[in-house]
């Protein structure tokens, strides 16, 4: 039986689709017949900053937010997030699903030498699913990556999602309302990233992936750095270029991102982690250290 309330809290980035997992969600409860509030923060959705929505369902529905430790789903698109919000999951009862990709903000890169140990949160996966009850924690931006888009990590997490017994709606019920809310153009492969995620589930990595925190690299070591650009998912939204500590990285005559001084960049991750549109990657790789 459904709860009288059943409340689920979706938590990320800006940018990593936090709002299209809720909206997924509302449209798929509306269409059922029951009541639903929702109820979210995005002002800073486009600059990377914090960004979550709480959806309450139910045959009848007062409050539009979910108090501490009554949702029975948190969702987290961002590891940090996840570590973030877990006292708001129910105890013994709530379910946690994780994706492990992290996005450290600027001020946890205080220290830019490549290798440094960051601020970023540093509980591991098999110490956060220690703490609940059920936990599904997986590399959810990878597997869209192996899809061909790391945008659709959030269709696989809505995947998992689907899975949750407190959520009684078929899977035709959920692809039904995904392909109403995606464009037309990314159907096919938002359902195959969906599908992934339900796939995951009944088959999940075991042990799930770990947070590696990178150990210090002393200044013997040399790395390799290497940014990939994507030109075509590139908005020119100039975070990046206005973003980065070392001044390396310009808009060019298209409004394309492109890397001006390789030889200044320290391979910090910023502008990776900052991107809205997941149009850089930073390659970093440890050569031999010198003597």
């Amino acid at each position: 039986m459904m709860r009288e309330t059943t409340n689920v809290l979706v938590v990320g980035v800006g940018g990593q689709g936090v709002l299209m997992v809720s909206r997924a969600l509302t449209h798929l409860v509306q269409r059922s017949g029951l009541k639903v509030k929702q109820s979210e923060v995005h002002g800073m959705a486009k600059r990377g900053g914090v960004v979550f929505s709480h959806v309450r369902f139910g045959r009848e529905v007062w409050s539009p937010t979910i108090p501490e430790g009554e949702a029975d789903v948190l969702l987290a698109l961002e590891w940090a997030e996840a570590v973030r919000w877990l006292p708001h999951l129910r105890p013994r009862e709530g379910v946690l699903i994780a994706d492990t990709q992290r996005l450290v903000p600027p001020f946890a890169c205080r220290d830019r030498r490549p290798g440094a140990l960051s601020g970023y949160a540093r509980e591991t996966v098999e110490e956060i699913l220690a703490r609940v009850e059920t936990g599904h924690a997986l590399d959810a931006t990878g597997m869209a990556k192996g899809l061909g888009d790391a945008r659709v990590a959030n269709s696989v997490l809505l995947g998992v999602l689907s899975t949750v017994p407190v959520l009684e709606f078929a899977a035709d019920e959920w692809l039904r309302t995904l392909d109403e809310i995606v464009p037309p153009k990314t159907r096919a492969l938002n359902r195959s990233a969906f599908l992934e995620g339900r796939e995951w589930v009944a088959n999940p990595v075991l042990p799930p992936p770990k947070i590696r925190e990178v150990a210090p690299v002393g200044p013997l070591a040399r790395s390799s750095i290497e940014l990939e650009i994507h030109a075509a998912w590139c908005k020119g939204c100039d975070i990046c270029v206005k973003m980065c500590p070392e001044r390396c990285l310009r808009l060019d005559e298209r409004r394309v991102a492109v890397l001006d001084d390789p030889n200044a960049c320290t391979g910090c991750r910023i502008c990776e982690m900052l991107c809205p549109d997941f149009a850089i990657n930073v390659h970093v790789r440890q050569m031999e250290a010198t003597r």
